[in-house]
């Protein structure tokens, strides 16, 4: 095979994720909605849904979850005695190999043998002073010479490691010419700290330091900001080590330290590193600890690695918690969520941070004049048609039939045509508007022959005998039960359904939204989504009555149509001097000026219906009596059919009783 042909693969490594699962921009959308309706903020309902995840991705708790998870197991399985463990395993190597050697040397005066064999005996319990106590020890057997010779080279390359991650495999065997290499780098990096503390330093002195002692630093600092941060990272996280031993395992380690390759001025050049290191970055942890509880043995370079882990844990902890004033999912450190939890965390980060993106950047949240979040216009129309092909599918299977088209007219065609409006749902004429357009082009002096061209003057459209545009208003109850009894949300989606409904396949309609409490108001679809419930008692349906009959007196020639949702009786009603009246049980007065204004609406052919949610006798007495005097109807739905009964009334009486479907009004 041609070496041009053949393929390479390896180990995916970062960047967007070309196996992981599309972005659901209509799931979070339909999640924030909901919260939404139910009272939440936007930011709030958008954070939520970032929390709880989706219906196949994990969301920010989980992975707060596995990062706790993985703290505590770094806790759980560690202890911090690993380099004490190794020196004592040393030096008890050194001693036995002496002992060994004593016994064998025939040669060797006998006072002096009782003499070390008795130094030997009598060594601190002590492994810290043990160590230093035979510092000066005239050893007679090279194995001892050497395992004592080793836990000098030990603490040496730990103590280094603490301070520069992999130096103990680096300066494993290490011979005096690595040693005084390292030794020369301390004294170089000591020299750019003080510059740079003082202000001296400069770009080249950075760059000459890399380029002498580049291979000291794998993480390949560009800056010497940079090369500060990783550094004064990870001696803040050795002395938080340091801090999470007992009193007796930190004085031992700091007395052996003394033997760190058996030069003092190693640990003189470490401490003036370590000085400089807190005076630069003095925000840096460096008084914490911790409380290790397992039973595997750490050494201090791995030891001081596990400090960073977790300070680094904590860290994701506080970024996946978006607790802070202007948090946002692009603070995720990726990099470090795939170090500590694997790279499918950073992918579900990565995704959630485009989601979070996307609801910003694509347009379905919007920031206000006030600086607070709310539901674009385009999500609004999304949401609604989704609500509405619920509500269609609800219909279908409750009426039994699919598919039953009408050709467009609400009522059987005139023989007249008039002129198109905007919003208009009826078929053109044809005829006269082919007609109209060759007069038009004559007119302005060109020939039809040579083609036509439509305006929007030309179009008429033919009559039908039955009015097919209506005034429409929905009348939603928001006193506090609503809320109290899980009607809100439902209330809100089939709000939501009826307005993308009439703006989008029956534009010639008009919709007024009302909402009445202890007081009526209009309100946009914004508005009534985003309404939080309220607690104050009152059900003035007279004052929504009052708004809905100023509404259909503004459209005189629409038919005018009441659909009210409510789960209770008249409790309020409007006052002359603009406030409000409540009792409860309901007012005489409130039940007799209500009722007055629902007849003068029937009087002005308002087609009614009332929606009662909730099963109390004197609210069903009640509505049946208020339909009865309007020749209007009353349906009972359950909750969770509320949107397809309201929709579908809105349609009985724009069809005026004509069989619909759902493929001749849902887009």
């Amino acid at each position: 095979m041609s070496l041009h042909n053949r393929s390479r693969y390896s180990r995916y490594r970062g960047g967007p994720d070309p196996l992981a699962p599309p972005v659901d921009l209509a799931e979070a959308l339909d999640a924030v909605a909901e919260d939404v309706m139910a009272g939440y903020s936007p930011r709030h309902a958008l954070q939520e849904f970032l929390r709880r995840g989706g219906r196949n991705r994990q969301g920010l708790d989980d992975l707060a979850g596995r990062v706790q998870q993985r703290r505590k197991d770094l806790l759980g399985r560690h202890k911090l005695d690993g380099t004490l463990n190794e020196v004592r395993k040393l030096l008890d190597t050194a001693v036995l190999e002496e002992r060994k050697q004593l016994a064998r040397d025939a040669m060797m005066d006998n006072t002096d043998r009782a003499f070390r064999e008795m130094q030997l005996q009598n060594l601190p319990r002590s492994t810290a002073a043990a160590v230093n106590e035979l510092a000066s020890y005239d050893w007679q057997s090279s194995t001892a010479l050497e395992a004592y010779e080793r836990i000098k080279d030990l603490l040496g390359r730990e103590v280094l490691d603490q301070r520069f991650a992999g130096m103990k495999q680096a300066l494993e065997n290490a011979t005096d010419e690595d040693r005084a290499a390292v030794n020369e780098m301390l004294q170089d990096l000591n020299g750019l700290l003080d510059k740079h503390r003082r202000g001296e330093d400069t770009e080249a002195d950075f760059q000459n330091f890399m380029a002498k002692h580049g291979q000291f630093f794998p993480e390949n600092p560009q800056s010497v900001e940079e090369l500060i941060d990783a550094l004064a990272q990870r001696a803040a996280a050795a002395q938080r080590m340091l801090q999470s031993m007992s009193r007796e395992q930190r004085e031992e380690l700091m007395s052996l330290s003394a033997q760190a390759f058996g030069s003092p001025q190693l640990m003189a050049q470490l401490g003036q590193l370590d000085d400089n290191l807190r005076a630069l970055r003095p925000g840096e942890d460096w008084s914490g600890s911790e409380r290790f509880e397992g039973e595997e043995g750490l050494g201090l370079g791995d030891g001081t690695g596990v400090l960073q882990d977790l300070a680094e844990l904590d860290e994701l902890s506080e970024q996946l918690s978006q607790s802070y004033n202007g948090s946002s999912l692009d603070d995720l450190d990726l990099d470090a969520l795939a170090r500590q939890l694997g790279q499918d965390a950073a992918v579900t980060a990565r995704t959630l941070a485009e989601i979070e993106r996307a609801m910003h950047d694509g347009g379905y949240l919007r920031r206000g004049a006030d600086g607070d979040l709310s539901l674009s216009p385009q999500a609004m129309r999304r949401l609604g048609r989704a609500l509405l092909r619920d509500t269609a599918k609800q219909l279908s299977s409750r009426q039994g039939r699919r598919d039953t088209r009408v050709a467009g007219a609400a009522g059987e065609q005139t023989g007249s045509s008039r002129p198109w409006e905007f919003g208009d749902a009826e078929p053109w004429d044809v005829t006269r508007t082919i007609t109209n357009a060759i007069r038009r082009t004559i007119a302005d002096g060109g020939d039809p022959g040579n083609g036509l061209r439509l305006a929007a003057d030309d179009i008429e459209v033919a009559e039908t005998e039955a009015r097919t545009q209506a005034a429409v208003v929905l009348l939603v109850d928001v006193s506090f039960s609503m809320a109290a009894q899980g009607r809100w949300v439902p209330m809100k989606r089939t709000a939501l359904a009826l307005h993308h409904l009439i703006s989008t396949r029956f534009r010639g309609d008009r919709l007024q939204l009302i909402t009445f409490g202890r007081y009526a108001q209009t309100m946009d679809i914004g508005e009534l989504t985003a309404l939080p419930a309220f607690r104050d008692k009152g059900t003035n349906l007279h004052h929504g009555l009052l708004l809905a009959g100023r509404f259909f007196r503004k459209h005189p020639s629409m038919q005018p149509v009441l659909l009210v949702v409510t789960d209770g009786e008249p409790t309020a009603h409007l006052l002359p001097d603009g406030g409000t009246w409540f009792d409860y049980p309901p007012d005489p007065e409130t039940i007799r000026i209500t009722v007055a204004e629902l007849d003068r609406l029937g009087r002005g052919g308002t087609q009614v219906t009332f929606f009662r949610l909730g099963d109390h006798s004197g609210l069903e007495r009640f509505i049946q009596r208020m339909a009865r005097r309007v020749n209007g109807r009353v349906v009972a739905p359950d909750v969770g059919d509320l949107g397809a009964a309201v929709v579908g009334e809105y349609l009985r009486a724009h069809f005026r009783g004509r069989p619909y479907g759902d493929a001749e009004w849902v887009r």
